[in-house]
């Protein structure tokens, strides 16, 4: 399998990025025409697309030694991939934000000459997430980049202002698109060896996003926790309902947050506490582990921040699913033959529109989306889902 068949779903956007890989490996030989190739590419599109996914392929490509670049069989191409190549940086913030502190050093990096002697790559996942000081530090690099550094920029395309414009005119948008289910159920028996009928299940209910699929595909609770979420608008039988509701979509999203970085985060403070000597033995070890103490301090800043970002991603997703739900409801009311977004719940939504106006099912679809939007403006999570779910009780 080439690096393009892990873009799923994305036949246009493979095809310009692989003319763009050809005429990048004519540049690095001297050997002809290199139109179609520039330094700066924005990857947009909705989530799930594959925004990141089709920007680490290129990068793969843009390393390949073989005839044809992305082959996938080289070790440029499987080092890309799996995130060990020593030229291509991925940039994942953590955090809320990128500060102007880490795209500064990013950019001092990027200045570097290859050392493989292809290409210097920068990819980074989130730039919607730079602060106004990182992106000006960014823009820096893109006006005036080194000559064989390429940036990778990665946002989704329903917030297109994230990324400032002076950024954005300097680079070569690529569209990303949802891809269809029958793609995605593909790529889950080719790719990862699941059943015909789980993939085509997964890929049904994901909302187009590859990842989500497979991780709905491989774990129990994952599918468990989905279900939980979609039982909830035809289970609020009383204020009661509502608190124990919102005090398990609360705690669900905390441990996933534990889940994700628990230990990791211990692993990333014992080898700070390595590198700063600790459990060594001699001269100066003493004075050194006892400064350490900062460092230490500020390792636990960031993994807090990032425990943060990962319980808000957990509770959105839920949020996603709730809205989606109410989308079913509207669409079974109105009679209209668009395809569910949860054909499994069919009997739940159907009961709904039911019961339900079409008035108050869309009074509650807005609670909804008023929850993810207080969220993401740092309301507190437990208030916001609290306030939600007394709307959508109460309808």
């Amino acid at each position: 399998m080439t690096v393009w068949s892990q873009v799923v779903g994305q036949p246009d956007a493979a095809e310009v990025l692989g003319t763009a890989a050809r005429a990048a490996a004519r540049l690095v030989a001297g050997t002809g025409d290199a139109t179609g190739m520039t330094h700066a590419w924005l990857f947009t599109g909705p989530p799930g697309s594959g925004r990141s996914v089709a920007a680490r392929a290129f990068a793969a490509s843009l390393q390949c030694t073989s005839a044809e670049p992305g082959c996938g069989e080289c070790q440029g191409c499987h080092t890309s991939m799996s995130g060990t190549h020593a030229d291509v940086r991925m940039v994942v913030p953590e955090g809320l934000s990128i500060s102007v502190a880490e795209m500064r050093a990013l950019v001092q990096t990027s200045a570097r000459r290859p050392t493989g002697g292809r290409w210097q790559v920068v990819v980074i996942t989130d730039a919607d997430r730079l602060t106004e000081g990182a992106a000006n530090a960014l823009l820096k690099a893109v006006e005036e980049p080194p000559e064989r550094t390429v940036f990778l920029l990665c946002a989704p395309s329903d917030h297109p202002d994230d990324v400032s414009v002076t950024i954005r005119s300097r680079c070569r948008v690529i569209a990303l698109r949802t891809p269809a289910p029958a793609a995605i159920a593909e790529v889950l028996q080719l790719r990862d060896r699941i059943d015909a009928e789980t993939a085509n299940w997964a890929a049904s209910v994901c909302g187009g996003h590859v990842g989500r699929a497979r991780r709905l595909a491989t774990d129990p609770a994952a599918r468990e926790r989905r279900d939980k979420v979609l039982r909830i608008p035809i289970t609020l039988r009383g204020l009661t309902d509502v608190f124990t509701a919102a005090d398990d979509l609360v705690k669900t999203a905390e441990t996933d947050a534990t889940e994700v970085s628990g230990n990791r985060d211990e692993a990333e403070k014992e080898a700070l506490k390595t590198a700063m000597g600790a459990g060594g033995t001699g001269k100066g070890t003493a004075s050194a582990t006892r400064g350490s103490a900062g460092a230490i301090k500020e390792l636990e800043r960031r993994q807090k921040s990032r425990a943060t970002r990962t319980q808000r991603d957990a509770l959105d997703l839920a949020l996603v699913d709730l809205a989606g739900f109410y989308r079913d409801v509207l669409v079974t009311a109105s009679g209209s033959p668009v395809t569910l977004n949860h054909p499994d719940h069919e009997r739940g939504s159907g009961q709904a529109a039911a019961k339900w106006t079409q008035e108050s099912t869309l009074r509650r679809l807005e609670a909804v989306l008023s929850c993810r939007e207080a969220i993401e403006q740092n309301v507190k999570p437990r208030i916001a889902i609290e306030a939600m779910l007394t709307r959508l009780y109460v309808g």
